[in-house]
């Protein structure tokens, strides 16, 4: 089975900045990007790196966890059009239950997918709610970056990562570290940080992220 795509992750920012009442440019200011690349993502002409999809979140005040969820907004899946028994069927038949459970058993066929750029791919493996946990099977594609500029980023939370296979190198603040099979890190995402794939194969790793929202 083919994990589900999550509905459109544009659509639910740009709610949630216009929930806000900010502006396409005074959001873009914030996060240190161009108004153009905010456009672009909102209207799913361009996805975000992960570096720039935690520095939307945390201006938006909204956690990283909320863009999986299916809402009854711009690019959702609308009930009557999803098939009764598929996974999409059962994201919208949720989408108006802000305390929906992933789990507690999440099969390899039915996790929720999101597609950043820069070769980086969440895959959410469970939810409880009212927690503030990001829970994903994070896959770095062969040349593959945190951020697509090069730049380090930091977000609020706690971050724990554990590689089960290819070789991931993180940069944490002035150092370097390489990360193989079996290879676990830990530390606060305040800390400036990003990861990257120089090999051939695909880096994959579960991590969990906690209190990723002040």
């Amino acid at each position: 089975m083919s994990p589900a795509v999550v509905p459109p992750v544009g659509a639910r920012i740009r709610q949630a900045r216009l929930e806000r009442g900010t502006s396409l440019r005074a959001l873009a200011r914030e996060v240190g990007v161009s108004a153009s690349l905010v456009s672009q993502i909102e209207t799913g002409k361009s996805q975000p790196s992960v570096s720039t999809l935690y520095a939307i979140t945390t201006a938006l005040g909204i956690s990283v966890e909320s863009l999986f969820d299916a809402r009854d907004d711009a690019g959702a899946i609308p009930l009557a059009a999803t098939a009764p028994g598929t996974v999409q069927h059962a994201l919208a038949a949720f989408a108006t239950d802000p305390g929906r459970r992933i789990g507690p058993l999440v099969g390899a066929g039915e996790r929720e997918t999101l597609e950043l750029d820069s070769g980086v791919v969440w895959e959410r493996l469970g939810r409880v709610p009212g927690t503030d946990v990001d829970f994903l099977l994070v896959t770095y594609r062969p040349g593959g970056s945190s951020s697509g500029s090069g730049g380090l980023m930091r977000h609020s939370g706690t971050e724990y990562g554990y590689l089960t296979s290819g070789e991931l190198i993180l940069t944490l603040g002035f150092d370097e570290y390489t990360m193989g099979p079996g290879d676990a890190v830990s530390f606060e995402s305040t800390t400036p940080h990003r990861y990257r794939n120089d090999g051939d194969v695909p880096a994959v790793g579960v991590w969990f992220v906690s209190g990723d929202v002040q």
